[in-house]
């Protein structure tokens, strides 16, 4: 009789899924099933999902590389153009030698080449002279107090800055105008006419 029952309790383990008896609810392992299926195609989901953000994310980056890859090389070689800027100037104020003036063609010249190729890679100069005052891409270092010109105008550069593609690779240093305070003569006798 033992056999019997042992027989018995092996056919009803093989016939049960977590627990559950397939003879005695068929539905409710189905539901379970159903459940379980729908939870990991979720996780599927979510997951891709996931992956694709941060696929898109790691495109973006290595292009963002790319683009700006010679931006140290680049910023390193602008004090170059300064000094061959420093230097067309300082030519131009004696201008009674020959031999200075072959210099500054011959500097001028250069430099219209090494800006040119700069351009071909991106770099541009920033417009400054005459331009509303951009805290975001000029640097003011001066203020020149004057009633000639609105407010927040630049009227001096004192080193160019550029642009690398669509960003500011270097700051121009600027002096911006500013209209003049009323003299404090003037406010005392406003004051004492009131």
């Amino acid at each position: 009789m033992e056999e019997i029952k042992k027989e018995e309790t092996k056919e009803s383990e093989e016939l049960s899924y977590e627990g559950f008896a397939l003879e005695d609810k068929p539905r409710d392992v189905a539901e379970t099933l159903q459940k379980e299926h729908s939870e990991q195609k979720e996780k599927y989901l979510r997951l891709y999902a996931e992956f694709e953000n941060y696929k898109k994310m790691v495109q973006k980056e290595k292009e963002e590389l790319i683009n700006y890859a010679n931006e140290k090389l680049i910023k390193d070689l602008l004090p170059i153009i300064d000094n061959f800027e420093l230097a067309i100037k300082h030519a131009g104020s004696d201008e009674g030698s020959k031999w200075i003036e072959s210099m500054k063609t011959g500097v001028t010249n250069t430099l219209k080449e090494f800006l040119r190729i700069l351009e071909k890679y991106g770099v541009k100069p920033i417009e400054t002279v005459g331009q509303n005052f951009n805290p975001e891409i000029h640097h003011a270092v001066s203020i020149i107090e004057t009633d000639e010109q609105e407010e927040n105008i630049i009227l001096d550069e004192l080193r160019k800055g550029y642009f690398y593609k669509n960003k500011v690779l270097r700051e121009p240093l600027v002096a911006v105008s500013k209209k003049p305070k009323p003299s404090s003569e003037g406010e005392n006798i406003i004051k004492k006419e009131e």
